[in-house]
């Protein structure tokens, strides 16, 4: 019984130590992504940030575009389109990816990774397409339209992200949350609601 009690301790430790290192791992592929972007960034610097060996970061995820993909992993966690009144989805958007941004550097560095390189860029796009293209469909007129009504509210909440955490523009970065929400809920809830303009090229 003792014998049984001291394999199983034994085991969740090594567990503890296995998703500690995880953790560390994936902390500086985060942080050395977003400071030197993906094709910069070297298991070697990572695994010396995380204070590990490279061949461990290799154990765990095999190459750098496997690392990235781990690092870079984003679930949204978008409100549900159907248990908010329709005209409050542009608000609701926009207040999410505040707290997004302002919480998760997963998001910021996928966001410079995306802006210089074509691996970041497909994981910036997949994101949106499977995450933001469906409460298009929900919540807009028509739903051939949702791809386009997409990538226009993508337009406000990337161009909000880059100028506010990347570029850092001082304007940007003086901004409420109350007056970042004030200035882009009307737009990104006309991109996804309003009729369509009359001169705007057919689906």
């Amino acid at each position: 019984m003792n014998g049984s009690n001291s394999a199983e301790s034994g085991s969740e430790g090594v567990r503890r130590r296995s998703d500690a290192t995880r953790t560390a791992i994936l902390a500086a592929a985060r942080e050395r992504f977003a400071a030197d972007g993906y094709e910069r960034a070297t298991i070697r610097a990572i695994a010396k940030d995380a204070r590990i060996d490279p061949s461990m970061v290799m154990r765990y995820y095999g190459n750098k575009e496997g690392l990235f993909a781990a690092a870079v992993s984003v679930e949204l966690e978008l409100p549900e389109p159907g248990s908010l009144p329709r005209h409050d989805i542009g608000r609701a958007l926009v207040t999410r990816f505040l707290d997004l941004w302002e919480e998760n550097e997963v998001l910021t560095a996928l966001l410079r990774v995306g802006a210089t390189n074509q691996a970041g860029a497909e994981r910036m796009q997949g994101v949106f397409r499977e995450q933001v293209m469906p409460v298009a469909l929900r919540v807009c007129p028509d739903p051939e339209q949702a791809p386009a009504r997409a990538a226009l509210a993508a337009t406000q909440l990337l161009g909000l992200a880059l100028t506010r955490y990347v570029l850092r523009f001082p304007p940007t970065v003086a901004l409420t949350r109350e007056e970042i929400v004030a200035w882009l809920a009307p737009t990104v809830q006309r991109y996804l609601t309003a009729p369509a303009p009359e001169n705007a090229p057919g689906p």
